[in-house]
């Protein structure tokens, strides 16, 4: 597919979007001022409908239009910087008969990505740049980045990147109108459908693209580099998301961020445990939609095969060779995906601390505080003592424990008052240095006792929540462990309980 023909597509499809907005005004136009010329009740309701989704698409487009760029990701690197990589970069832009880079910018993604800043539709190029994600660096050979760097630059070579913007900017404009049109449900069904259609032509070129992309991928590093980068990046993105939505989600707990991120994410991409699981994933077959921007990880294996295989000499070090200090880099990129107000206000902590801290916060703080308070309601004490809620169900009255804590926002369960306090019975362990929380690469947090043996509460805190006859056991055995009769829970878990 030409890039002539491209721009026309984009432009085809852009400027029906704008005649259909035309459209919509003109009809709202149209019966406001047929109304005014010739009253009919009858047009009021037509008139109405128009001129609200007139109005409503107006008001999505300022707002799209009002958007900037904004601050480009990651970190910049000049060639004074990180010569080798330029060098790289620059001679793999040779080969396949492009300009390089402008500007190369290490990000925090499991990704490698080109755009070039274009006017005129993509016929004119003004800044060309280059990202590339230091998780990839971690798991990549030097093989196989110099393929995923020649599949970028071959989207430069394809004038793939040309359209890039407009297309985006339509894109972001159909979704922001359709989203603003929900109060309208006839036209914004109208424009559901033009966008589905927009989007099914914009990703099949854009798929299309991808393969073309791998052909130069595997003139620069081979079949074999460029399917072991794919595969790896597709582990390698599992895990990534993994490691943010399970361990990065912790920073901000107790005032606290990891002191290193890829750190963290190097020692759970090297845990055997979190390997397996991640190659069990991978075999997964690919879900595929016609809205994909990627052909299927399986497709374009598929295809790569089917390439002709070009001489060369082989480089399995770690890519992270490519520059001049690795560390540098890291922290660098580290540092730029805070911000400036985290940067002073978060301590770093090491990630055993993190994890204590997040794990307390999420799981055990709000249970200890909240059954403390309701059994200070129930039981009608001067202050929020924990003993009070063992007293209320001492004497039967769980049913009002039960009520107070839906008041204080927690969710309706047959299980409930159970749940509720063996997380508040885990916070005294904590409070009082008897258990703490433990980073695992392999799996979830666990809560361990000194001696490493688990602390596992659930079936008995559920005897004691519907037996007032066990509270006296409960009693004597926090009582072991030097909890108080009058113990009241702090806001937080002292530091050496968490260290």
């Amino acid at each position: 597919m030409t890039t002539a023909f491209r721009a026309v597509l984009a432009f085809t499809l852009l400027a029906g979007f704008y005649v259909l907005v035309g459209l919509i005004l003109a009809a709202a136009v149209f019966f406001d001022v047929l109304l005014v010329v010739d009253f009919h009740a009858n047009l009021v309701k037509f008139a109405v409908v128009f001129t609200l989704a007139a109005g409503a698409l107006v008001r999505a487009l300022v707002m799209v239009s009002r958007r900037g760029d904004g601050e480009q990701p990651g970190v910049a690197v000049g060639r004074e910087h990180e010569p080798v990589l330029w060098q790289t970069v620059e001679e793999l832009a040779q080969r396949v008969r492009t300009a390089p880079p402008d500007e190369i910018r290490l990000v925090p993604e499991v990704n490698a990505a080109v755009s070039e800043d274009t006017k005129f539709l993509g016929m004119k190029a003004t800044r060309r740049r280059m990202f590339i994600g230091l998780p990839l660096l971690q798991t990549l050979t030097v093989d196989e980045l110099r393929a995923v760097l020649g599949h970028e630059l071959g989207h430069y070579s394809g004038a793939h990147t040309r359209l890039g913007a407009p297309v985006y900017r339509g894109r972001v404009s159909l979704i922001a109108t359709v989203q603003g049109l929900r109060n309208h449900p006839f036209v914004q069904r109208l424009f559901t459908w033009y966008a589905k259609l927009y989007l099914r032509i914009s990703q099949a070129v854009s798929r299309r693209q991808e393969l073309e992309a791998d052909q130069f991928a595997v003139a620069i590093g081979g079949r074999q580099a460029m399917a072991g980068a794919l595969r790896k990046i597709h582990s390698t993105a599992a895990g990534w998301d993994l490691y943010v939505n399970s361990y990065l989600v912790l920073t901000g707990a107790g005032g606290a961020r990891p002191a290193t991120v890829f750190g963290g994410f190097h020692a759970l991409m090297s845990d055997p445990e979190r390997q397996s699981q991640l190659a069990r994933l991978a075999e997964q077959p690919d879900e595929v939609s016609p809205y994909d921007s990627h052909p299927s990880l399986s497709e374009r294996l598929a295809a790569i095969e089917h390439l002709p295989e070009p001489q060369q000499v082989p480089d399995p070090r770690s890519a992270l060779t490519l520059l001049i200090d690795a560390n540098v880099a890291v922290q660098a990129v580290e540092q730029s995906m805070w911000s400036q107000e985290a940067l002073a206000t978060l301590r770093p902590v090491p990630w055993e601390d993190l994890v204590a801290h997040g794990m307390y916060a999420g799981r055990n703080a709000d249970a200890l505080h909240d059954l403390a308070v309701a059994g200070q309601q129930v039981m009608g004490a001067s202050r929020p003592y924990l003993d009070a809620a063992f007293e209320a169900i001492a004497r039967g009255r769980q049913a009002e424990l039960e009520a107070k804590l839906l008041e204080q926002g927690w969710n309706p369960s047959p299980t409930l008052l159970s749940g509720v306090l063996g997380q508040a019975l885990e916070a005294v362990l904590i409070q009082l240095g008897q258990a703490k929380w433990t980073l695992s690469w392999s799996g979830p947090a666990r809560l361990l006792f000194d001696d490493g043996e688990e602390v596992a509460l659930t079936e008995y805190a559920a005897q004691v929540a519907t037996n007032p006859a066990a509270v006296a056991g409960l009693r004597q055995w926090l009582g072991d462990h030097g909890m108080r009769h009058d113990y009241v829970p702090l806001d937080v878990p002292s530091p050496a309980a968490l260290h």
